[in-house]
């Protein structure tokens, strides 16, 4: 699939906002721990995406009813949906400097239960093309998404069967509607009805 950069600048990419916050100090001492004595932008991607993939469970799986939405509260409080890990992500690649941005997919249950899923896209130094990034946890068993640039490893591929869809553009913002819905939600229970179902 060809990504879409919605943004001719690359330097969109790298901007701080109300959602990916990564000039506050939760997220600058996260680096911190992370970077530690990493060599390169590549070992430092990898240990960021490692990090919220694995150690910030996915709200659905560890039955948190907490919603988070701003990249610093998705790392102090270790919980969220896909998109809002992937705002914690973003925020981590951003603050070392390292364009990322926002992509979805329209996952189903077998057709059922239509939702976006929340993943983040990268550019590395020297990067020719972008890579999809997917750190929404490797549960249930059976899913192993892993960080890769040579050839996507998400969670899911999408199945047109079931009118599941990859969105090609890559958003240097979260999608608005997306967001309104997790700032909205007084819980995860309140969040699904609400939740965007496409794009």
């Amino acid at each position: 699939m060809q990504l879409i950069q919605r943004h001719p600048q690359l330097a969109a990419n790298l901007v701080a906002d109300e959602t990916v916050d990564h000039e506050h100090p939760t997220v600058r001492s996260t680096v911190a721990r992370l970077k530690g004595a990493k060599a390169d932008a590549y070992a430092y991607a990898k240990a960021a995406f490692e990090y919220v993939r694995d150690e910030i469970p996915h709200s659905s799986d560890s039955g948190d009813l907490r919603v988070t939405w701003r990249a610093s509260d998705v790392l102090a409080r270790r919980t969220g949906i896909c998109s809002a890990k992937a705002h914690a992500l973003a925020a981590l690649l951003r603050a070392e400097g390292i364009p990322t941005a926002f992509c979805y997919q329209r996952l189903t249950e077998d057709g059922a239960a239509p939702a976006l899923h929340g993943l983040i896209a990268l550019k590395l130094p020297g990067a020719d093309a972008w890579a999809r990034q997917d750190p929404r946890g490797n549960v249930p068993p059976g899913v192993d998404a892993q960080f890769s640039l040579d050839r996507e490893r998400l969670a899911w591929p999408v199945r047109p069967e079931f009118s599941e869809v990859d969105y090609p553009v890559l958003f240097d913002e979260p999608h608005p509607a997306v967001v309104a819905a997790l700032k909205a939600a007084p819980d995860r229970p309140s969040l699904w009805p609400i939740y965007p179902t496409e794009l």
